[in-house]
């Protein structure tokens, strides 16, 4: 006889069912119906626990960017620091591309990601931007999200194949660049 599953677990459950179904399907093939069935719970759990398919996903894509502290940090470190994070990312939380490959074609993928951007990664910029840091930041933000598109989603070889070290030195003074330097007017 299977056992009850406790609230927590059966949430844990869907979650983990709606990463997969999102990660190989985008939002917009995936269903409230596909995602219970797989977890073999009723749908009307998913509604309970999450709202509705918006819901279900803001929470199965939420990812934490965690960026270090820039504050303090030398020129030369910090991006470094940027491309050792956003590497770690990118290649740790399948989350994160999942969310990158749903929010071309789907708007709350868009919102989650965009929310996600600016909670989480601008604040964090600003602490390195010379000024303008919203707008800073969402360059750097625009580079390595490029980035992420192209060496994972799109798998491009060139880009694919690179090491850390040969990321770092082409995308590095960009970065640098978008952060610290004047822009002339």
């Amino acid at each position: 006889m299977a056992r009850p599953r406790s609230s927590e677990q059966t949430r844990t459950d869907l979650l983990a069912a709606a990463r997969g179904q999102f990660a190989r399907e985008g939002f917009e093939r995936v269903t409230i119906r596909s995602v219970a069935a797989e977890v073999g719970v009723d749908p009307a759990l998913v509604i309970r626990y999450f709202g509705n398919k918006a819901g279900l996903f803001a929470e199965a894509a939420r990812v934490e960017i965690r960026l270090p502290d820039l504050a303090g940090l030398p020129p030369e470190r910090i991006a470094a620091a940027l491309v050792d994070r956003f590497l770690d990312l990118f290649e740790d939380s399948p989350n994160f591309l999942a969310l990158l490959r749903a929010a071309a074609t789907s708007e709350p993928a868009a919102d989650a990601l965009r929310d996600a951007l600016l909670a989480q990664a601008e604040p964090a910029l600003a602490a390195a931007a010379l000024d303008q840091p919203a707008r800073r930041a969402a360059l750097v933000g625009s580079q390595m999200l490029g980035l992420a598109f192209v060496r994972y989603v799109l798998g491009v070889p060139a880009v694919a194949t690179m090491s850390r070290a040969d990321l770092l030195e082409w995308l590095g003074p960009t970065l640098l660049r978008y952060l610290t330097e004047p822009v002339g007017r």
